[in-house]
């Protein structure tokens, strides 16, 4: 077995399984594994970030909390990846939209994430500009079960931001104008980390919030959202499993 308890995951060796969504809030991690899995085990809770082990539909599934930002969310990717020998990671999570078209609730799947982080060109010297893409067939996958729930998706670019509350709105304009859909702080570190270790990423995302609109879903919106959101996610990695 690859590893055993590290830093940041006191699960023993076998405990998470080899797919794992990720969502940033621990207590979305927690619901999620109350509400979709089967016999749910609690594998960690160091630093309150809950990762849980069961089953959805037959599948062994795992859930484990990523926490907000890139940062946070490298830390548990790899070492999921590295030490537990995962293959296959779904983020799961919220996001705010730059393109008109979007409206709130909306999903959308990240086929490729744009950041102004420096982790990637730390990673290859500053000499390259990394382009963190998702695998094909989860992003397939999770299309056409969509379609098949009936429930739309938005696929494209993303931006992963470094930074919650910036001083250049203006940027999010100009990233509209080249395609870029929406806004979270994540997938861009996990589409690489997933590429390092020769395993799958996805990143699905639901609109919590419109920065062109103005729009915001309240709290109670976001939980009955994020469901549609999950509900896709299960059946993609189950789907690419079967």
């Amino acid at each position: 077995m690859i590893g055993a308890v590290t830093a940041h995951i006191s699960a023993e060796p076998g405990d998470i399984a080899e797919t794992v969504l990720m969502p940033g809030d621990p207590l979305r991690a927690k619901w999620i594994a109350e509400t979709y899995l089967t016999d749910a085990v609690c594998y960690s809770s160091v630093r309150n970030m809950y990762g849980y082990t069961g089953h959805y539909q037959g599948h062994r599934l795992s859930v484990q909390g990523s926490g907000m930002g890139m940062p946070s969310a490298s830390i548990y990717a790899h070492e999921l990846l590295a030490e537990y020998g995962v293959k296959t990671l779904v983020r799961v999570g919220s996001a705010g939209a730059l393109a008109e078209s979007l409206e709130l609730r909306d999903v959308v799947a990240a086929i490729g994430a744009s950041s102004e982080s420096a982790m990637n060109r730390m990673r290859f010297d500053g000499m390259i500009d990394y382009a963190p893409v998702a695998d094909f067939g989860l992003l397939r996958d999770a299309v056409d079960t969509a379609a098949d729930q009936g429930k739309p998706v938005h696929v494209g670019q993303i931006l992963s931001g470094d930074v919650f509350y910036g001083d250049r709105p203006d940027l999010y304009t100009k990233l509209a104008q080249y395609g870029v859909l929406a806004v979270e702080m994540e997938a861009a570190a996990l589409y690489t980390l997933a590429a390092r270790f020769d395993a799958r990423a996805l990143t699905l995302l639901t609109i919590s919030d419109h920065l062109v609109h103005d729009t915001h879903l309240s709290s109670d919106d976001r939980e009955r959202s994020f469901a549609d959101m999950v509900q896709i996610a299960l059946a993609a990695v189950t789907r690419s499993a079967a």
